[in-house]
């Protein structure tokens, strides 16, 4: 998959015809997937490369008072780019939806960009808008020369699979429920950096992390995980939250990871969380923490992905 970054559609040198997939794309779920196993289909068939034209940030940002939420994926940058890739995207454009790019018209969008992409046929959601009046697939089915393929709402549970499900089942801890609108499993990256080293005195030494991608992360609690090191994956359990049985005022991200040992100060890791086991709590005695902390390890070590 080749990646070009564009500052607008000047930028555009596009070679070969294409099936030009369109939207924002933060959370790359199975709803999502949806229009790429399309979009491949139509490629594979007519003997034409898969082009994606996303942002590198949420549009919201051009719209809304700033919070710091706005700057938060659920996918970092990079996997992000893996997941496009292992969705079948050969060509992805990468730009900024700043304002200028805000005030282009549908027309416009459509000779600017869907023309320089080189697109023979479009593949877009059911609650897809376009262009500074926000017009919808029907305007571009009837002013874009080619097909358009309109991929209706997808569904889990009765309820549209969306980013905002996928957020708010985050927020909540449900990571094993959002994993499963994902369709992959959702992840953080961080730095290992020393901590209080409590941990090992225990019989329990943990990895901290620090997160260096702006993605979302669960509720306080203690989860399994998987732990990738060194493209190695180890299962742990993983806690986020204050240290409260420490008096701990700070939040951390810490992985008790299961048969590894190594110095791996410095290196980036992946967590990938799998199933929430319970809250943070304070106890009343390192023995009571201990014999929770076995109980907590027997779980993770248990539990099956479907």
């Amino acid at each position: 998959m080749k990646v070009t970054s564009i500052n607008d559609y000047k930028d555009i040198h596009q070679e070969k015809g294409t099936v030009l997939v369109l939207g924002y794309f933060d959370a790359l779920h199975r709803g999502h997937k949806v229009l790429f196993d399309k979009a491949r289909q139509i490629a594979d068939e007519k003997q034409l490369e898969v082009a994606v034209l996303t942002f590198n940030e949420s549009p919201q940002l051009t719209f809304q008072r700033y919070t710091d939420d706005l700057l938060l994926h659920i996918t970092a940058p990079q996997r992000r780019c893996d997941l496009f890739e292992a969705y079948g995207t050969d060509q992805l454009y990468l730009t900024d939806f700043n304002s200028d790019f805000a005030r282009t018209s549908s027309d416009d969008f459509i000779a600017r960009y869907i023309k320089r992409l080189k697109a023979q046929e479009v593949v877009v959601g059911f609650d897809y808008k376009f262009g500074h009046h926000r017009t919808d697939a029907d305007y571009l089915a009837r002013n874009f020369f080619g097909r358009v393929h309109v991929i209706e709402e997808q569904q889990s549970d009765g309820e549209k699979i969306s980013s905002t499900r996928v957020r708010q089942l985050i927020r909540e801890g449900k990571v094993k429920e959002a994993n499963d609108l994902l369709g992959h499993e959702f992840s953080t990256r961080g730095i290992v950096v020393h901590g209080d080293a409590r941990g090992r005195t225990i019989g329990f030494p943990t990895a901290n992390l620090a997160p260096i991608d702006r993605t979302f992360l669960p509720a306080d609690g203690v989860y399994v995980a998987d732990v990738v090191i060194d493209g190695k994956r180890y299962r742990s359990m993983t806690s986020l939250g204050k240290n409260v049985t420490f008096g701990g005022t700070e939040l951390r991200l810490e992985a008790n990871i299961f048969d590894f040992e190594g110095d791996i100060y410095g290196k980036t890791i992946e967590v990938f969380w799998l199933e929430y086991i319970r809250d943070m709590v304070k106890f009343n005695s390192i023995d009571e923490l201990c014999a929770q902390l076995n109980t907590d390890k027997k779980i993770a070590e248990n539990f099956k992905k479907a």
